[in-house]
């Protein structure tokens, strides 16, 4: 959200301190001067401490602070960790369309939590899911990176896999092998 300031004629508070645009202070002022000022700089006036007495306004070029803030206000993208939630009993099928989505979450820049619940008997032979587990998490290695290995939580075992930094590489016209052509000019 941007923050609303005052500028030029917008400021009415009859003392104002000034600052230019080195940072150097020229002292309290009435506003009209400091526009005076300004203008004969080509730069705008604009309260940037409201809350001081007397507020501080500073002679600047406003459409490049502006700029400036947005620039430096990207917005950051917050990496979620989506749950594919399965079972020992998972038909090789619904393997396939869990990994589709898996794909279709990694390629969104979001992580992905593989959780494999078991119960009663299922929990003595963990070593049979976390192999395939490791298995499911090979199959994503070409756009996600596996993190550690699957580990037993609670009643189940998990496995995290996180997605790839992607570098997009330019690829030249002629391929390897094909003869290159020269042009003149």
């Amino acid at each position: 959200m941007e923050e609303r300031r005052r500028i030029n004629h917008q400021i009415r508070i009859p003392q104002i301190r000034v600052v230019d645009e080195e940072g150097q202070q020229l002292g309290v002022m009435t506003p009209a001067d400091a526009r005076k000022i300004a203008e004969d700089r080509g730069l705008d006036l604009v309260e940037v401490a409201p809350g001081a007495r007397p507020p501080v306004c500073r002679i600047m070029d406003y459409g490049r602070f502006r700029y400036e803030q947005k620039k430096n206000q990207k917005k950051q993208v917050q990496v979620q960790t989506k749950i594919l939630k399965l079972r020992p009993k998972t038909d090789q099928h619904d393997l396939q369309t869990k990994l589709r989505h898996a794909r279709r979450f990694l390629e969104g820049g979001n992580r992905v939590r593989f959780v494999v619940r078991m119960r009663g008997r299922e929990r003595a032979v963990t070593d049979r899911w976390v192999a395939q587990l490791i298995e499911l998490t090979d199959q994503l290695k070409d756009i996600g990176i596996p993190i550690g290995r699957p580990q037993l939580e609670g009643g189940g075992v998990t496995s995290t896999v996180e997605p790839r930094k992607t570098i997009v590489v330019e690829e030249s016209p002629s391929e390897e092998g094909a003869p290159v052509e020269d042009k003149e000019i």
